[in-house]
């Protein structure tokens, strides 16, 4: 899975009412916060069967097909995957030979990536930066692809400088491809086993932004293996669909296309079944209702 998966959209129990939260302390400080707590959740996601970075399993799981041909022929191509984590699909550019980078904040997982790397002998290229300092952390360097997604959005707290960084960081005609969890599936949340007679999912979270972040305090992640031993605080903000399609255009690229699927690349609900691809939608009983959304963007 790339990079920072919603955390908050994974727990059981619901956080503080909406109009009872706490005092947050500032971005540049929550920022901090949730780098030390990725740092922290390196480890545990490189063992975990999650991740299945023995060989259990590819690159590719974290796609779905219709990723590939949205993205088209990317052979000898420049592709930057911004919030990379282990690097898990910056692997998949390279098989099908990309020239790829990742990028991510966690000195750990970059760490990681370059390790991995070099022990399946692919040839990739990891940067420790901030997303906000890709640019100069990058230097002079532009990409054919920028991609990102899969549980990243929620950690940017400022949507106008994030896509102004996507825009500079493009070649004109290239492309810009975001892969998120969508703000639903991030609004949702179990229904506690103490309240059996209300339906199975709630709304339990903002969809749209405005109230800030949300701060998490827990030990456990979204992989299997044993609890963090610090750094378990971490924040995490929301964005609509809206807001993510309006930023992008006001950073000058020109949007090409919009979509929205059921599916998800994990079980997030218990009752979710496998469909023909080998990921996850819930059972026909249930509505259905967008998990995932993908936005494609183009630099003129």
């Amino acid at each position: 899975m790339t990079t920072e998966q919603s955390e908050s959209a994974d727990r059981a129990i619901p956080g503080p009412p909406v109009g009872d939260r706490p005092e947050l302390p500032g971005a540049e400080e929550m920022v901090r916060a949730n780098e030390a707590n990725w740092d922290a959740r390196t480890p545990v996601h490189v063992a975990s069967a999650f991740y299945g970075l023995d060989g259990s399993r590819s690159a590719e799981d974290w796609f779905a097909p219709f990723e590939w041909a949205d993205l088209g022929e990317l052979a000898g191509r420049d592709v930057l995957h911004l919030q990379c984590h282990l690097g898990t699909e910056t692997a998949a550019f390279a098989d099908r030979g990309a020239r790829a980078v990742g990028l991510d904040f966690s000195t750990e997982a970059v760490a990681q990536a370059r390790r991995l790397a070099a022990a399946t002998g692919r040839e990739m290229e990891f940067v420790r930066s901030d997303v906000y300092e890709a640019v100069e952390a990058l230097g002079d360097r532009r990409f054919d692809v920028v991609y990102t997604g899969k549980g990243a959005v929620c950690y940017l707290p400022d949507l106008a400088a994030w896509a102004g960084t996507v825009a500079e960081l493009l070649r004109p005609g290239g492309t810009f491809y975001l892969v998120e969890f969508h703000p639903l599936l991030n609004a949702l949340g179990a229904t506690p086993p103490s309240d059996p007679g209300t339906p199975p999912l709630l709304l339990r979270h903002d969809y749209l932004a405005g109230r800030g972040a949300l701060r998490s305090d827990t030990a456990t992640t979204y992989t299997d293996g044993p609890p963090l031993q610090s750094a378990t605080t971490s924040y995490e903000w929301r964005h609509g669909v809206g807001e993510v399609v309006n930023a992008v255009i006001e950073a000058g690229l020109t949007v090409r296309g919009v979509r929205e699927t059921e599916v998800l690349p994990w079980p997030r609900f218990p009752s979710m079944v496998p469909d023909e691809n080998g990921w996850w939608r819930l059972p026909d009983s249930e509505p259905i209702i967008p998990l995932l959304y993908a936005l494609k963007a183009a630099k003129p």
